[in-house]
């Protein structure tokens, strides 16, 4: 049986969705933090503007690791975790870092999750286009 090795998220992927995220932030005239995680759940790069709230730092890598645990856009889980909701337990059942709120998506290459990125500090939709846009630009 033939495999082929997926390339995985490099520095260079996670500093160029770093920059993707803070131009199209800059866009929104929105101060964010920009979290990228690595396949592992490590943080391979990060950027907090100057401007943004302490806690988008936080948020940012919480939505990336959500996106990359459940391999889905962290826009997706919100309804999924309401009272009534397919995975409502999910987030105190766990003693796990994960954050309900529109702003993480998991990138993919060959078919194959390769990371997350995280963005925190604007509403959740900003947070939501700011991730999306940057990700869109990941070959």
């Amino acid at each position: 049986m033939s495999s082929t090795a997926v390339v995985p998220l490099t520095i260079q992927d996670a500093e160029a969705l770093i920059v993707a995220a803070a131009e199209a932030a800059d866009g929104l005239r929105i101060p964010v933090s920009v979290s990228v995680l690595d396949a592992g759940g490590h943080l391979l790069a990060f950027r907090r503007d100057d401007r943004a709230v302490l806690i988008a730092g936080e948020t940012s890598t919480r939505k990336a690791y959500t996106a990359l645990q459940l391999n889905t856009p962290t826009a997706d889980l919100v309804d999924a975790v309401q009272p009534g909701g397919l995975i409502h337990t999910l987030p105190t059942a766990l003693d796990k870092p994960l954050l309900f709120i529109a702003g993480g998506v998991p990138p993919h290459r060959d078919g194959r999750l390769i990371g997350a990125i995280g963005v925190g500090g604007g509403t959740p939709d900003q947070d939501h286009r700011t991730a999306t846009t940057a990700h869109a630009t990941l070959n």
